[in-house]
């Protein structure tokens, strides 16, 4: 029997299936395999494992893997290639195609045709593919140098937006007396509950706690903060009516609009020497998307689809980027639903 083995690795989960040539046979699951979050001998150890369950679900031995497509994050580390080929050729037999994570949930979106793929999750960056098969991309430079509109820049904007709300509400405090026995009441109509939900989530009890948690530095005895965990939180906040945290959403959906308004720059600006992008407040304009661009996309549209735990799960900042993109970027058909990046993977190894 002719078998394939499909997995994406992201930054917090990492998936698998196993299917024949028409069947997906079993799944399987465990935690982020990526370099930069665990250790190689966890990484290795929770692949392994993840690959024990899948082949005992579906029947069918490691050893009788007819290709393997393995999408992962930073893909373009040597030290991350590397240690993917030793992982996976010390139990499964076989071809393998390694690949990075965007490039899987791009052929899940468009089987290896053109269109823009927004991956927001953890972390965020945008990937498209040209008519011609090129690639190009934007954003992904990680939390510190980018990564806006991801789930970690959510959480830090939100926290840096109830840091200053807070700095207003005290300054209101020392003009006019207020009374300090109510948490999260407002200064300029701007509520400061955010802060309080945040401090709740993390189990704090003081902002002072919540500064020393935010500025924590990682160390082997203290990971980084897991800012990206707060997003939920922005978003239920948001639901109910702060204003904070739906400024933030709506800030985030626009960053990742302006990640697909500067990939179709790239695809489109196929001529040497063509204008270069302008940007007004963050965000391209029509005219400076459209200057340069090749004749062939003139009146056409280009598919746009999205992954990722914030664009999947938050609805805000998706009708965020939407909006956005609806008014700079007219030739964009945004997909309603998320892409399964585990369905390029097995597009990709079943296709060879």
């Amino acid at each position: 029997m002719i078998t394939f083995l499909a997995i994406d690795a992201g930054g917090t989960k990492t998936q698998c299936l196993l299917a024949d040539e028409t069947r997906v046979l079993a799944r399987a699951m465990t935690g982020t395999v990526k370099l930069m979050r665990v250790s190689e001998q966890e990484a290795t150890a929770r692949l392994h494992a993840m690959l024990a369950e899948v082949a005992a679900t579906a029947g069918v031995s490691l050893s009788q893997i007819t290709r393997t497509c393995f999408g992962l994050a930073g893909l373009s580390s040597p030290a991350v290639r590397a240690w993917a080929s030793r992982a996976l050729c010390k139990s499964v037999a076989g071809e393998l195609l390694l690949c990075g994570d965007e490039e899987i949930a791009l052929d899940a979106a468009f089987s290896g045709g053109p269109g823009i793929l927004v991956v927001a999750g953890t972390g965020s960056n945008a990937i498209g593919r040209s008519t011609d098969g090129r690639l190009f991309g934007a954003g992904g430079w990680g939390p510190v140098l980018g990564d806006e509109g991801s789930g970690t820049w959510i959480g830090i904007e939100a926290i840096r937006a109830a840091l200053r709300a807070q700095d207003g509400e005290l300054l209101s405090d020392l003009n006019h007396g207020a009374d300090r026995t109510q948490p999260g009441i407002e200064f300029n109509g701007v509520s400061t509950s955010l802060l309080r939900e945040i401090e709740r989530h993390w189990n704090l009890n003081s902002l002072g706690e919540l500064v020393a948690l935010g500025n924590q530095r990682a160390d082997p005895n203290h990971p980084a903060p897991d800012f990206a965990s707060l997003a939920p939180v922005v978003a239920r906040s948001a639901e109910q009516g702060d204003t904070l945290a739906t400024q933030v959403l709506t800030r985030a959906g626009e960053q990742l609009a302006e990640l697909a308004a500067l990939v179709f720059q790239k695809m489109t600006s196929t001529t040497p020497g063509a204008p270069s992008m302008t940007v007004s407040s963050g965000v391209p304009s029509e005219r400076s998307l459209l200057a340069g661009v090749g004749s062939s996309w003139v009146g056409s549209t280009i598919g746009v689809a999205f992954t990722g735990g914030v664009l999947t799960h938050i609805a805000q900042v998706r009708a965020a980027m939407t909006a956005r993109l609806a008014g700079t970027l007219p030739a964009a058909c945004v997909r309603q639903s998320p892409v399964d990046p585990l369905e390029g993977a097995l597009w990709r190894a079943r296709r060879g």
